[in-house]
């Protein structure tokens, strides 16, 4: 799809009949590509602690902390974590951490988590930067890919030089590891000419894993004031985002909404731990979603795990 056709998709309006055409072509694309194949994802938030990153619509930044405690978890209890999510059934499996976090602990930590994974679960890294020998040691290690973006306004919004967080998706794919996409944190403010050229920076990789998050506002935090987008506005983006890229694997919203599975989103993301959107210190008691949750909307629109 060529931009200028993109961009005239955005601007739809989401009252009018081409709205509703519009997430049918794309809901279309996705039945055709995943069939009623339905995915969750999980993840463990594994420490929550000031970050000196200071992005502004993250509740952990140092600045503006406003999550309840401070806290690191380790192996034991996240090893505890995974059994009780595979229970309600995940297809792959995150572990996150904030930007400062010690990587050789992370690796130390991984390395006892992967043990206690199926093979056929995913296991994917949610961390700061980093080089290419690290990138190297995760999948020496059994880590399978890494989550990692270029955000929204990279160095305005947050103290992370943009071509810091394009280098480290060179060093991902360079290893070998597979990449993980979203457009986030999508906010009001954000000019469909922003949404698209973060739409069209990531068209240049191989994606199978494809996401759209919109900015939640978290009291507290800088960009609180900025509000949110509503789900209507967040399924259109979602529609053109899936169009563009043609996700070979998964098409995800986040956080799951339920009016974006019209759209073609066959993939849930369920979350325990910390989260940068929630100021509970584990988001299981506030926003996270668990598998069953996730399991549960999916069916709605159709989709089902694989076995």
């Amino acid at each position: 799809m060529q931009r200028e056709e993109a961009l005239n998709l955005l601007k739809t309006d989401t009252t009018s009949d081409d709205f509703y055409k519009l997430i049918s072509r794309s809901n279309q694309q996705s039945r055709k590509q995943f069939g009623s194949k339905g995915f969750v994802f999980a993840q463990i938030g594994m420490n929550a602690e000031p970050c000196s990153k200071n992005c502004g619509f993250c509740s952990l930044g140092s600045s503006h902390y406003s999550v309840e405690g401070k806290w690191q978890i380790g192996a034991d209890e996240i090893i505890t974590g995974v059994q009780s999510l595979l229970k309600e059934g995940m297809n792959d499996f995150f572990l996150m951490t904030t930007a400062d976090y010690p990587i050789k602990k992370f690796i130390e930590i991984s390395a006892k988590v992967r043990k206690h994974l199926p093979d056929s679960v995913r296991f994917v890294a949610n961390i700061g930067d980093f080089d290419l020998e690290t990138a190297k040691e995760f999948k020496a290690i059994g880590i399978t890919g890494a989550y990692h973006i270029k955000r929204f306004r990279e160095g305005i919004d947050t103290l992370i030089k943009p071509e810091i967080r394009e280098k480290t998706i060179e060093n991902i794919l360079n290893a070998g590891l597979e990449l993980y996409y979203c457009i986030e944190p999508v906010g009001p403010e954000h000019s469909y000419d922003e949404i698209l050229d973060l739409i069209y920076f990531s068209k240049q990789f191989p994606i199978d894993a494809m996401a759209v998050m919109r900015r939640i506002p978290v009291p507290g935090t800088p960009l609180f004031s900025n509000g949110q987008i509503n789900a209507m506005e967040l399924t259109k983006i979602v529609a053109v985002t899936n169009l563009v890229i043609k996700p070979s694997r998964s098409m995800n919203v986040h956080e799951p909404t339920q009016m974006s599975l019209l759209a073609g989103v066959n993939q849930l993301y369920a979350e325990v731990g910390a989260n940068p959107r929630d100021t509970h210190s584990d988001t299981k008691e506030g926003r996270g979603f668990s598998p069953t949750m996730a399991w549960q909307m999916l069916a709605e629109a159709g989709y089902y795990p694989e076995n």
